[in-house]
């Protein structure tokens, strides 16, 4: 067993690696409306390259993401007991964090691909004559769905902030 105790240096390492991937992780991804909202700003292929430079970071700080409950899986493993699964705030924590995991999954990353592939099609297709081209409608409805998910994914962030901070069920 790995209890060694809340005092302890490799508790405290732990604690610092768990804060440091949601820092990174998480910090890197909180602005990603911010980013859309440039890209909007600036079509064609400067707009692009914004959602691809977003998209990139997104994709490292994705990896470091994963990283945050192997810390925090850890850090109760050597808490000797201070912490425990069945507490409230350590498994609700869990499950916060599949949802927004879930949500990454299945909206926030394949709607970030998905208008990266509608912009280069606009940019190699000739201009359509009298309107928009057909894909702008497709990127604002992605766009929107992409708002929403990222709402509700930073508002989980705050969830999973408070749950560390307050503790629920100790």
């Amino acid at each position: 067993m790995l209890a060694v105790g809340i005092n302890s240096g490799i508790y405290k390492i732990l604690l610092l690696l768990h804060i440091l991937t949601v820092i990174v992780g998480i910090g890197a991804v909180m602005l990603n409306g911010l980013y859309a909202a440039q890209a909007q700003k600036r079509p064609g292929p400067t707009g692009r390259a914004v959602v691809e430079a977003n998209h990139a970071v997104s994709d490292v700080a994705e990896k470091v993401i994963y990283l945050i409950p192997v810390f925090g899986i850890l850090l109760v493993l050597t808490s000797d007991h201070a912490w425990k699964f069945s507490q409230t705030w350590v498994w609700l924590a869990i499950v916060v964090y599949v949802v927004a995991i879930g949500i990454a999954h299945s909206v926030l990353i394949p709607g970030t691909k998905r208008i990266i592939e509608l912009q280069k099609e606009m940019e190699s297709a000739p201009p359509p004559a009298g309107g928009a081209p057909p894909q702008v409608a497709e990127i604002e409805t992605i766009g929107q769905r992409l708002a929403v998910g990222g709402g509700i994914a930073n508002l989980l962030v705050v969830v999973l902030v408070a749950l560390m901070i307050w503790k629920p069920g100790i």
